[in-house]
C-alpha cells in the first residue's frame, strides 16, 4: 500500500493503522475533534465502543497524513474522510484496500492487536500504556477506581514508536481468520 496513489479511503486506513483506532471511530472523525498543532484528537464518548472519551495522542506522520487531508477538505467541520464532507467512506472501504493490495486473512481491527503484540515483543511500555492507547477498559473494578492516570505521554512515546514502526515497513497484521490459525503475516507499511 505504501506505493499506492492516496486516496480518501487509504488515508482513512493509513490513519486507522497509525492511531489504533476502531474503523468507525475514523470513518465518522470530523475536523474539530482534532488539533493538529497540539497533534491530540479527542475522540467524543458517544463514538466510543467504551462511551468514554479518548484522547488519542498523533504521531507525527499522523498529523502529516491529517494535514494533507485539511489541505483537501470541503468544509471545516466536516467529516474528515470523505469525498464531500457528509457522507462518511463505506465500513467495508478499508478492507477492500486490504484485499485489493493482495493482503488476505487480516482484518483492520487486527491492525489493533498487532499493536499490542509489538508492545509486548519489542517495546519495554508496560501493558497498562498499551491497553490504554486501543481505549480498553479496565474488567478489575478495584484497579480501575484506583488507576487515575491516563498515560497520556507514555502514549505519545507509545504512538510515535508505532509510527515508526509501521514506516520502517516491517508491520505485522494479526489474521483473525479461523483457517489462518492465528499466523502473523508480514505486511507492507501501510504509510
Amino acid at each position: 500500500m505504501a506505493a499506492a496513489s492516496p486516496t480518501t479511503g487509504r488515508d482513512a486506513l493509513r490513519s486507522t493503522i497509525y492511531n489504533a483506532v476502531r474503523s468507525n471511530e475514523t470513518r465518522f472523525a470530523v475536523w474539530n475533534e482534532s488539533d493538529l498543532d497540539k497533534a491530540i484528537w479527542t475522540i467524543p464518548g458517544e463514538r466510543m465502543k467504551a462511551r468514554e472519551t479518548h484522547v488519542v495522542p498523533l504521531s507525527p506522520p499522523a498529523v502529516a497524513l491529517l494535514r494533507k487531508r485539511w489541505d483537501e477538505r470541503t468544509s471545516d467541520d466536516g467529516l474528515v474522510f470523505s469525498a464531500d464532507g457528509e457522507k462518511p467512506i463505506s465500513d467495508m472501504t478499508m478492507t477492500k484496500l486490504l484485499r485489493n493490495d493482495g493482503i488476505t486473512g487480516a482484518t483492520v481491527h487486527g491492525f489493533r492487536s498487532s499493536v499490542t503484540a509489538w508492545a509486548a515483543e519489542k517495546t519495554d511500555f508496560p501493558k497498562e500504556v498499551a491497553d490504554k492507547a486501543l481505549a480498553h477498559k479496565l474488567s478489575n473494578q478495584v484497579e480501575a477506581a484506583y488507576r487515575r492516570t491516563d498515560f497520556f505521554d507514555k502514549r505519545r512515546d507509545l504512538m510515535a514508536r508505532w509510527a515508526e514502526f509501521l514506516d520502517a515497513g516491517k508491520a505485522i497484521a494479526s489474521i483473525d481468520t479461523a483457517e489462518a490459525a492465528g499466523e502473523p503475516i508480514p505486511v507492507r507499511a501501510a504509510a
